[in-house]
């Protein structure tokens, strides 16, 4: 746990503690990093406002390294640090004042994550009815064959390579467009509004593809 603020510190090891998590406390980034090197952990609760290395950096320098599965913690209002902390390879964020089953979940998620590797084990994904076929190149839904534009299925492709994690609308664009068309929010929201009324039952109330609001998107598996 990677937090300046000892009142944060004292609630979140209440939390961690209550639900059969062993916890360790530092107050500063450099203090994250000389702990990583020196003991093992499962996974990283990282603040991004700290008092000598930003949250952004301890993320950028501990993927240099390690696969350790990093939730950040961010105060409402700062999307653009959350964003970069993302695209620097954080497994997910929960803003603060930050709501303890929901941090919990994120963290479960992570550590589901890290146990099959970042990306999928099989070169099939299930989501509820839809099937995502990497080899093929093929996607179907209850078992019927969804015809996809080539950035559809791009789209949903980094998607399923990352399933469950936050990918960010510049990661995606970069991905699927090219560098040059991070800004390209609006065609990103066309391209993500067809999709699900290709693969969502209810593309008004959607359930595969989520929305993290000025954020960007994630596959969602239960």
């Amino acid at each position: 746990m990677v937090d300046d603020e000892p009142q944060i510190r004292r609630a979140l090891r209440l939390v961690l503690r209550a639900n059969g998590y062993d916890v360790t406390e530092v107050p500063a980034g450099e203090a994250a990093l000389d702990a990583l090197a020196t003991a093992d952990f499962d996974l990283m609760i990282l603040d991004l406002m700290l008092p000598d290395v930003d949250g952004v950096e301890v993320c950028r320098r501990v993927r240099e390294w390690s696969h350790l599965p990093v939730v950040v913690l961010s105060a409402h209002g700062e999307e653009e640090i959350k964003v970069r902390a993302l695209d620097e390879g954080a497994d997910d964020y929960v803003s603060k004042p930050f709501s303890a089953p929901e941090l919990l979940a994120r963290m479960r998620s992570a550590l589901r994550r890290a146990s099959i590797g970042t990306t999928p084990s099989e070169p099939l994904i299930r989501v509820a009815d839809v099937e995502i076929d990497l080899v093929r190149r093929r996607v179907q839904r209850a078992g019927q064959e969804v015809h996809l534009t080539p950035t559809e299925y791009d789209l949903v492709r980094v998607l399923a390579q990352q399933v469950g994690r936050v990918i960010t609308h510049g990661y995606l664009l970069r991905s699927v467009m090219g560098r040059g068309y991070e800004d390209a929010t609006g065609t990103l929201r066309v391209h993500i509004a067809s999709l699900r009324k290709k693969l969502e039952a209810d593309p008004s109330r959607p359930r595969i593809i989520l929305t993290e609001p000025g954020i960007g998107y994630r596959l969602h598996v239960d």
